[in-house]
């Protein structure tokens, strides 16, 4: 059973029963509401202790419910019946309580939760605002402001800070003691929350909330919504602020921002090791690392933070010098912000070594190699690898972009290599792709993905091409934004284009980030490959003759005057229109609906293919690439469920016609064709 109820005298205890995370299902609104029932012919009753199996006392209602009608009993209804009770329910928060789970404690007289528990709203992550009175009563609890800080980011607090604020009543780590032996006259004083005052308005709070709201979650319903149903509490009634809010969660669940979050929310939780996986990881307590740049270094940190013991390899003493230098900056930064305790930056410390000689990684039962993008170097570090570890080590590569299967020739047993690419900065970025080579071992593929389990990554699974899943379809945006820009449009233009659909910033922008060099050293190394019939822009070419290599040096597709904002540079304008005059090409002027769709349809296009090819498994899987590791808009869901969301009848129609303007970079990909003639949409490939 979902409920579960039992007497202890005059106590009834109710109890969350519904593994893994107590979600509220249907089956558990049915078992709350047959308790609810139940309670009138129980003699002698004084209170309700409502608690949570397991370590949960309940993480929110089951999203997987949402794409269908609402059924009751209703949440909302279940947590009105909890407030009106005669006899006064108690909340004992043994674990998370989040959304309904909050719902139903703040339905309670009286809230006891134990150290550490999380507490809070934070449906608007999921594109929807609380529906069961979270917006109404939250805020005459605990007042305007923290209510504020609280519902519109989504943010969840701990029992300490909820102590603090007056969200709960008090912190045990007993909370079903307490609640069994809490005095009467405690009960008797704790009113319920509907009759409490109305908070007081805060408009200057309100107005904040607002512009953050504004700044972190650009373009996104549900914050501003949830802004709307908090600050009418101090003017609206209570029953008519529990009626708007409910009608404004049954609006949004339903809407296409709603639907993208639940996909990108599932998808998420899905990601883990395929199941043809059927090798055991290799045990993975010391990691070498080799590079100690600032990828290294961030590969370096994020073991450290999963208790792992690493040993960084550098190539002499003023390499290793740089390193620690760049791990105990990584570590200071994280002290400065309260992301780690004094004590925690010390244990990481201890657990970090970085050496000149390879002899020190020979207990390592993995190393992930982070060396300058060479295929020499890397040859020479797995060479060293090889031996240095034992026989049966595996051996991972950070390559954002060389041929997997060349470096695994380097060793006797190419088996033992795969690919781990780790995204900037490495400690930050949830995003891991796993590659998997043509003579990759299934335990070399069970170590990455236990590792990526360990470290907290989102894991996806690519196949050998240029760029994996992520960077391919990366070239192929720039390479679109490249031609829009000689053709018709400046990088400012384009940018704009792409923030107002949802990106946090555009192409030219990232790239002044990132480095020109970095982009124009790969263009390099495609020089001898490149289809002498597909296009080329050489406009960032010309941009890294100039000296114009980004941030860095205070001038890329941008100036950076001061180090401070940037600004639009003529001479980059400029230098579209003398590569149009050489390539004695007639620019015109592209909207930004034509701009957007332009670079939306190059990734689309490149996605597909990746599919198509086996490179990636699901269209899902392209999802999480671009959202966790290239900013697309996560209220989008993701590059191909957008694209199942736009259609891909009028996708392949629009690339048709692009493909009259240019057959090679426009071809439609086989499985959109595919897909187009069948019916079916990309996510069902």
């Amino acid at each position: 059973m979902s409920v579960t109820f039992r007497r202890i005298g005059a106590a009834a205890i109710v109890e969350l029963d519904n593994p893994p995370v107590n979600a509220i299902g249907l089956t558990t609104r049915e078992g709350l509401q047959a308790v609810l029932d139940r309670l009138a012919s129980e003699e002698g009753l004084q209170r309700v202790i409502l608690t949570g199996a397991g370590r949960t006392f309940a993480a929110g209602g089951d999203a997987r419910e949402f794409d269908g009608p609402a059924v009751a009993p209703h949440l909302n209804d279940i947590v009105n019946q909890i407030e009106a009770s005669e006899i006064p329910w108690i909340a004992a928060i043994n674990g998370v309580a989040l959304g309904g789970g909050c719902e139903l404690a703040l339905a309670c007289r009286y809230r006891i939760a134990k150290p550490g528990a999380q507490i809070g709203l934070p449906e608007v992550g999921l594109g929807i605002v609380p529906g069961s009175g979270g917006t109404q009563r939250l805020p005459r609890l605990i007042g305007m402001t923290a209510a504020l800080e609280m519902i519109p980011t989504g943010k969840p607090v701990t029992a300490e800070r909820a102590e603090q604020l007056g969200l709960i009543d008090g912190i045990s780590d007993d909370p079903m003691e307490v609640a069994l032996h809490l005095d009467e006259g405690s009960l008797e004083l704790a009113l319920p929350v509907r009759d409490m005052p109305r908070p007081e308005p805060r408009p200057e709070k309100v107005a904040e909330a607002r512009a953050l709201a504004a700044r972190k979650m650009a373009q996104q319903i549900a914050p501003q919504r949830a802004i709307d149903l908090i600050e009418a509490t101090a003017t609206r009634p209570f029953p008519e602020g529990l009626r708007e809010e409910r009608d404004c969660f049954l609006t949004l669940r339903s809407g296409e921002q709603a639907r993208a979050l639940r996909h990108i929310f599932f998808a998420e939780r899905a990601a883990k090791a395929p199941d043809w996986i059927k090798a055991d990881p290799l045990p993975i307590d010391h990691i070498a690392v080799v590079g100690g740049g600032t990828m290294g270094a961030g590969i370096a940190y994020t073991l450290l933070n999963a208790r792992l013991k690493v040993t960084l390899l550098e190539m002499d003493k003023e390499g290793v010098a740089r390193a620690q230098d760049n791990v105990a900056k990584i570590i200071s930064q994280s002290l400065e912000r309260g992301l780690i305790s004094d004590a925690e930056a010390q244990e990481r410390r201890a657990r970090f070594v970085a050496s000149a000689e390879y002899s020190a990684v020979a207990a390592c039962s993995l190393a992930i190699e982070a060396a300058f993008e060479s295929m020499e170097v890397k040859r020479e570090v797995f060479g060293k690898l090889e031996a240095a570890m034992a026989p049966d080590a595996i051996l991972a590569t950070n390559t954002s972009y060389l041929d997997l299967d060349e470096i695994a020739e380097t060793v006797a047993e190419p088996s033992r290599v795969l690919g781990l690419h780790f995204f900037a900065p490495a400690h930050i970025m949830k995003l891991l792709e796993i590659v998997k080579g043509d003579k990759t071992s299934e335990a070399a593929l069970a170590t990455g993905f236990a590792l990526a389990r360990k470290l907290r990554k989102i894991p996806v699974l690519s196949g050998v091409c240029d760029g994996f899943i992520g960077n391919r379809i990366l070239a192929r945006y720039r390479e679109a934004a490249d031609t829009v820009f000689m053709d018709a449009s400046t990088p400012w233009e384009v940018d704009e284009a792409m923030v107002n659909f949802g990106y946090a910033m555009g192409p030219y922008e990232a790239q002044d980030l990132s480095g020109l060099d970095i982009a124009f050293a790969n263009r390099r190394r495609q020089d001898a490959t490149r289809d002498p019939n597909r296009r080329y822009i050489p406009i960032a070419d010309r941009m890294v003759e100039l000296g114009k290599l980004g941030r860095k040096t205070g001038a890329g597709w941008y100036r950076y005057p001061g180090g401070n904002g940037k600004v639009e540079d003529p001479i980059v304008a400029d230098l579209a229109l003398e590569e149009a005059h050489f390539a004695k090409i007639t620019r015109t002027e592209y909207s930004e609906e034509e701009i957007r769709d332009r670079l939306l349809l190059a990734m689309i296009n490149e996605a597909a293919d990746i599919l198509h090819e086996g490179i990636a498994a699901s269209a899902r899987d392209i999802d999480l690439v671009t959202v966790f590791g290239y900013g697309f808009p996560r209220w989008r869901g993701g590059l191909m469920h957008f694209a199942d969301t736009w259609g891909v009848p009028d996708i392949v129609a629009r690339l048709l016609e692009l493909e009259q303007e240019d057959p090679v970079v426009w071809k439609p990909s086989p499985l959109l064709l595919s897909c187009a003639e069948q019916g079916k949409t990309l996510a069902a490939v």
